[in-house]
């Protein structure tokens, strides 16, 4: 059996999918359903069990949870990276993650969790390792504290440990998730209403439209889960990104590009003042470490991934969403 937190969202969902690719479908969703509308993530998958996320924390804290999955992918967490409340997103993120990792530890059971890049901030260095985080948000410190928490508790004698620090991720399923969906899917929504794409101007000596991101599809994500399924005997903290960066103003034009005449579309407005000093300009996966541990894992670059992710938008699938 494996148990996927946040299993009706946005990377768990995807991650669901690949495993029912593989032909497994002994899979327990955890997940909160009071947004109903998560339920079409689902609609295509088979898994053997859902449990609602408070019932299933519970379980776990009290120790009634007797089950021993094979992983527990955990997907479960706070996403929303301008939250402000500090108390809910560290017990969200932190409590419960904790929670969930000594759980699996004191049973033996794998853990593959979600980090994210947002620990980096304005750092403009990108690998895994002391000094390198510098988040700019609460959402960024909870993912920071716990990866540092995994790395001071864990050992040899631990079961697998996987934290993947997630950057710019795009792709199917993304509609229904807590946080701002990604800028691939904002721009399509924009053209799709015949409106035009806003870009921030000039700022910090950027050009209008060249601030960067590594954006990667989040099939390749859940592929990526996948494959640390299929090597338990590695553990460790990993950048999970396609290793180069893509201007906002690429991106525009590659999703306007669907529609015609894109650069009729794109229009630049000034940089937000509540941004200034707390968006980072550019961020690139540096995925060195990645490759060292063994994983050949191809990502598609950001003008396949986008042209797959508007195939799929405007399939039956999509349009249903």
């Amino acid at each position: 059996m494996i148990v996927v937190t946040g299993g009706a969202g946005f990377v768990g969902s995807n991650i669901v999918k690949e495993l029912n690719s593989r032909g497994v479908t002994n899979i327990v969703v955890v997940d909160d359903m009071t947004d109903g509308s998560k339920f079409r993530n689902l609609v295509n998958c088979k898994v053997a069990d859902y449990i609602d996320a408070t019932t299933f924390r519970e379980a776990i804290r009290t120790k009634a949870f007797h089950h021993r999955p094979r992983v527990i992918f955990h997907y479960g967490e706070n996403s929303s990276n301008n939250g402000s409340n500090g108390k809910k997103m560290l017990e969200a993120n932190f409590t419960y993650s904790k929670e969930l990792f000594h759980w699996c530890k004191d049973q033996g059971v794998r853990f593959i969790y979600a980090s994210s890049a947002v620990v980096y901030g304005n750092n403009t260095t990108f690998a895994e390792g002391d000094f390198q985080e510098a988040p700019l948000n609460v959402y960024g410190y909870s993912k920071m504290l716990f990866d540092q928490y995994v790395v001071k508790n864990t050992d040899i004698r631990s079961p697998q440990v996987v934290g993947l620090r997630l950057f710019s991720v795009y792709g199917p399923g993304e509609q229904y998730q807590s946080s701002i969906p990604s800028t691939v899917f904002q721009f399509y929504e924009k053209r799709k209403s015949f409106k035009a794409i806003e870009l921030f101007g000039e700022y910090a000596g950027v050009e209008a439209g060249q601030q960067k991101r590594d954006f990667v599809h989040v099939q390749d994500v859940a592929r990526l889960n996948c494959w640390f399924l299929d090597h338990p005997e590695i553990s460790g903290i990993y950048n999970v990104g396609t290793g180069v960066a893509s201007s906002f103003h690429d991106v525009a034009t590659e999703v306007a590009s669907n529609f015609g005449n894109p650069e009729g579309y794109i229009k630049f407005i000034s940089f937000p003042a509540e941004l200034k000093g707390r968006y980072p300009s550019y961020a690139c996966a540096d995925i060195s470490k990645l490759r060292r541990a063994g994983s050949v894992l191809r990502f598609r670059g950001i003008e396949e991934g986008i042209r797959n992710y508007l195939e799929w938008l405007e399939s039956p699938e999509g349009l249903l969403r």
